[in-house]
């Protein structure tokens, strides 16, 4: 997701890369168009030291692609919003914190505040396909009844740690058992995409459940950072329910894989919504979740560095939309 970024940015007109922190050590001490493949030389080279780098550079925002919770995500959440840097990370929790982590949703939003800065967790789910997609069309009804929401993607384009997130590659025995461990993430953010929906609507979440399943390949799948041979785990199946207070029931599924094709699987992003008027909507395939996650994070930093200060959602920040002219133009005068 970094080097994905790192690439759109410098392709975009207005931006200026100061900084890259990696704890890959392949990578540290190298100049980034070498890491990127670049042909035109930049000045950055990759540092481990993010205290030491954040001095140096004094960056006005930082693109944080590290860990998938809250927890993990929020020491160095804090270091950056100390050093008055504006904050947009990935990690899924942090699309709508305060539903996992209500007392660090508080403290960054506090953090923030104090030192003038924004923080914003997105990418494309949560973020977008399955949650501010779906509280957009909405806006178009006068009545809601239910939601059904799915999303059948392919992991393929994401690295290691999602793999192993997902359990790929691992018998079904010795998935069974990490799952019992809670040592499966598979898909990190129901609760808050279903928690973002709620509050968008104005309700309250009653009660909230979720599954996970294995997803067992019938033939050998190999991903840039992922394989499952014939009979192991190629991704994971996921499921939840939301119950709303007084409102419309929220059923999610959301099963991704590495090379789905391979299993003869069609992927696709469906939104249908009961109300007044009934909308289904359908697109296939998929929007590529590693094209869609490092495009809306790029995309988000005009609107983080326009909005107050405080830990936001995307609910909070104008409509999302693509960067096609000089990114300057996007921003406030002020």
């Amino acid at each position: 997701m970094g080097s994905g970024m790192a690439r759109m940015i410098l392709s975009k007109k207005g931006f200026d890369i100061v900084g890259v922190c990696d704890s890959y050590v392949g990578f540290v001490g190298k100049n980034i168009s070498q890491i990127l493949g670049l042909d035109t030389p930049h000045p950055v080279i990759v540092q481990s030291d993010i205290l030491s780098l954040i001095e140096e550079t004094h960056p006005e925002i930082v693109l944080l692609a590290t860990d998938s919770f809250t927890k993990g995500a929020f020491p160095k959440i804090k270091l950056l919003v100390e050093k008055g840097c504006h904050v947009i990370s990935t990690a899924e929790e942090m699309a709508y914190p305060e539903a996992n982590e209500p007392e660090l949703a508080k403290a960054i939003d506090q953090f923030a505040k104090a030192n003038g800065v924004t923080v914003l967790g997105t990418g494309v789910n949560p973020g977008m396909m399955m949650d501010v997609l779906a509280i957009a069309l909405t806006g178009v009804m006068k009545d809601v009844e239910s939601f059904e929401i799915t999303r059948i993607n392919s992991l393929s384009p994401f690295g290691k740690t999602v793999m192993e997130e997902q359990g790929v590659g691992m018998s079904v025995d010795h998935f069974r058992e990490k799952r019992h461990e809670g040592k499966i993430a598979g898909h990190v953010g129901f609760r808050e995409s279903t928690a973002l929906i709620a509050k968008a609507l104005g309700l309250q979440v009653e009660e909230f459940t979720q599954s996970m399943d294995p997803i067992i390949t019938d033939v050998d799948r190999k991903s840039p950072y992922g394989f499952a041979k014939q009979g192991d785990v190629c991704g994971v199946d996921m499921r939840a329910i939301c119950k709303t207070e007084n409102g419309p029931l929220i059923h999610m599924r959301h099963p991704q894989q590495i090379e789905p094709h391979l299993g003869g699987v069609k992927t696709k992003d469906e939104i249908i919504i009961k109300g007044a008027p009934e909308i289904h909507m359908t697109i296939t395939p998929e929007v590529e979740g590693g094209i869609g996650t490092i495009a809306i994070c790029v995309n988000m930093i005009p609107h983080v560095l326009n909005a107050k200060p405080g830990l936001k959602t995307m609910i909070d920040l104008p409509v999302p939309r693509a960067i096609l002219g000089d990114v300057r133009t996007y921003l406030d005068e002020e």
